[in-house]
């Protein structure tokens, strides 16, 4: 008998492609099958899913990108990437079929519809996107990482939490080692490509930090390429310790050894944080169309786990007001760690994969 099938459907940043990674792992765990249904652009994020996994690269496109040629051939993109999932899943039919956001998901969630197939949608933030409202109502079940989730009427809906991948599962509830006159470890992440926000701020308000607290201070800081020179140079005029790179393949390792985390608030950072538990500074994405970073912040803000400060008010001067603050008060800055551990949902995979499973035995 042949093993049962999971197409997962996402693409287009780390947001999406994290937790589908996470599922992937857990449902080839399971003794499924499971193929990935991206666009070229998703299929860039995909080296770090297991080698089992086979990836189905399809045509889609997305209005954020291109000219007015590009948007006059999207629909039509789009069209063929459907065309090419339906004729795919005819040949080799799906149990399940999970749609995890982005407009690389398009096609496989529409191939499914039409199929009839048994299906179901994660949302990753705290507000429902666009890819993933145009399937809630038509999905099996809506499966949400921020509880409550505005979501159409009578939409099935449960609150799963978002996957987090293995290798941040092997930090979930490291000890924490609070901050004090020795080494500390400082991790500015800005999603993953980095931000330039933070390269510009977050030197600047490390050099407003005591002198005797910058010494003891490391930096591991992700920026930009285009941003990568100055903020190297910045921290070395400083005498500060950093490692500066684009992109941080071990970001769990470093979170484990962090004392603080500047950091956005796109669904896996705050899932990260929460799992391994880390005293954080967050910044929303303030061009997010539906603000769903703050969203996707608020009960860990609420909590006590973190500090919010909103991009138009981010300054050198108020930022290193929280850092000194949390790094000079041990006992406040465990707290907050212990904060933000207790909002991790570290079996949200296992949760996300018996709705697999339960899916598949109504279907």
């Amino acid at each position: 008998m042949a093993k049962p099938l999971l197409v997962i459907a996402a693409g287009g940043t780390g947001g999406h492609m994290f937790p589908a990674q996470a599922l992937a792992e857990a449902m080839l765990a399971r003794g499924w099958r499971v193929k990935l249904s991206t666009d070229a652009r998703g299929n860039r994020y995909s080296d770090s899913f297991p080698e089992a996994v086979k990836r189905e690269v399809v045509s889609s496109a997305t209005p954020a990108r291109g000219g007015a040629l590009a948007k006059i051939a999207m629909p039509f993109r789009i069209l063929s990437g459907v065309l090419s999932a339906w004729s795919s899943m005819r040949k080799d039919r799906p149990t399940v079929v999970v749609g995890f956001g982005g407009y690389p998901a398009i096609p496989a969630m529409s191939a499914a519809t039409v199929l009839g197939l048994p299906r179901m949608v994660h949302e990753q933030n705290g507000v429902l996107g666009r890819v993933n409202g145009l399937f809630a109502k038509r999905a099996d079940v809506v499966a949400c990482s921020v509880w409550p989730t505005e979501l159409p009427p009578k939409t099935n809906a449960v609150h799963t939490g978002n996957p987090v991948r293995g290798v941040v599962l092997e930090h979930a509830g490291a000890p924490y080692h609070f901050p004090g006159d020795f080494p500390m470890n400082l991790l500015v992440i800005g999603g993953s490509q980095g931000a330039s926000i933070l390269s510009n701020v977050v030197p600047k308000a490390v050099a407003l930090l005591p002198e005797a607290m910058r010494a003891h201070l490391n930096v591991s800081h992700q920026a930009r390429a285009a941003d990568l020179e100055d903020v190297v140079a910045f921290y070395e005029g400083l005498g500060v310790a950093a490692d500066v790179q684009p992109f941080f393949d071990d970001v769990p390792v470093r979170m484990d050894a962090a004392q603080l985390v500047i950091s956005r608030a796109g669904a896996s950072s705050i899932a990260d944080l929460t799992v391994i538990g880390r005293p954080s500074i967050l910044i929303p994405l303030a061009i997010a169309v539906r603000d769903e970073q703050t969203a996707n912040a608020k009960a860990l803000v609420e909590a006590g786990g973190a500090f919010l400060i909103k991009e138009p008010e981010l300054t050198p001067e108020g930022l290193a007001s929280h850092i000194e603050a949390i790094l000079a008060d041990a006992e406040g800055a465990t707290a907050m760690a212990q904060a933000a551990a207790a909002q991790g949902k570290p079996d949200a995979t296992e949760t996300l994969a018996a709705l697999v499973e339960s899916l598949a035995e109504k279907g």
